[in-house]
């Protein structure tokens, strides 16, 4: 990935003017109007508000039912030679399990048209930039779900595009893994490239941008600076469910942070709750913990309705 200098002055890059789509009798996306503006953008909201069928037309798999989708002040819809300024991290994990991670990203720099030589040197580039080098010759139906996210972000760098569409990346990642992913994503909106990503975890868009668009039954309910939204969630106490090796070393070390209030145990799965008045700062110590302890996370999630209590919130 090089730096594109000539991307970093702001300009719109997408724009929608009444857009809608609907299966039969259900309305996934209502009159939608808007502008993106280069950089980093956050698309957030809850499991199905309309994020990935907003980002489906916005690559051009999808044909708007009315209205109309620009990107880079061209009709994305049925534009082939529009492709090649575009990578696209789809949510769904279907893969070519049999390839490898690098066969599999290699293949699809072919597809774009590169020789051998040059989509070798290219996968080779995007697999060390995601993390994956150390796994790119294993099998993808060896992956975890982690591990999938970052090889499909992979394959979205490989041409170089000027605007990058992820979906829910961090889907299944571990804590280092997220972190080492957010970094990414910020220093390609540093470097000049433009990111769509999309979210239903409030920290992690934070993490990545000020910039978003909040998301909810179709319809965009705000824009602009995340700070807004931040002053409201953290109204609310704010849980962390971690399953690991190690629960109740864990527990005994959250309980030592000033931020942390309480911590319950799961005892049927290995599972630690923690609930914090500063999400913010727990997700940031939270990595150094695990490393430093040498704690083994599977899995980390808020079972916190926080977003929806926003958005009702911002619809009421």
């Amino acid at each position: 990935m090089h730096p594109k200098p000539e991307a970093i002055q702001e300009k719109i890059i997408v724009q929608t003017t009444n857009l809608s789509k609907w299966y039969g009798q259900v309305i996934s996306l209502n009159d939608l109007t808007l502008q993106i503006h280069t950089g980093v953008t956050g698309l957030l909201g809850p499991n199905g508000a309309g994020k990935s069928t907003l980002l489906r037309l916005l690559v051009g798999q999808l044909k708007p039912s009315t209205g109309s989708v620009l990107l880079l002040n061209q009709p994305v819809w049925n534009n082939p030679h529009l492709k090649h300024n575009i990578g696209y991290c789809p949510d769904s994990g279907n893969l070519y399990g049999s390839m490898s991670g690098f066969e599999f990203v290699k293949f699809l720099a072919l597809l774009n048209g590169y020789s051998d030589s040059e989509a070798k040197q290219r996968t080779q580039n995007v697999i060390e930039l995601v993390g994956m080098s150390d796994q790119q010759d294993k099998p993808i139906t060896t992956y975890s779900k982690g591990m999938r996210q970052r090889i499909k972000f992979a394959q979205a760098l490989v041409h170089d595009p000027e605007l990058i569409f992820l979906d829910e990346p961090l889907n299944g990642m571990d804590p280092v893994g997220r972190l080492k992913t957010i970094q990414l994503i910020r220093k390609l909106g540093e470097t000049g490239y433009s990111v769509i990503v999309s979210s239903h975890v409030l920290h992690e868009v934070e993490a990545m941008t000020e910039s978003i668009l909040l998301i909810h039954q179709g319809q965009i309910r705000a824009e602009g600076s995340i700070s807004n939204i931040r002053d409201l969630i953290d109204e609310h106490p704010h849980q962390v469910y971690i399953h690991c090796d190690r629960p109740r070393d864990l527990g005994a070390i959250c309980l030592g942070l000033d931020h942390v209030v309480s911590v319950k145990f799961d005892q049927t799965k290995n599972g630690v709750i923690v609930e914090t008045i500063r999400p913010d700062d727990f997700y940031t110590r939270l990595p150094e913990i695990i490393i430093e302890k040498d704690i083994s996370v599977e899995q980390m999630f808020s079972p916190n309705d926080n977003l929806d209590t926003v958005f009702k919130y911002l619809v009421h």
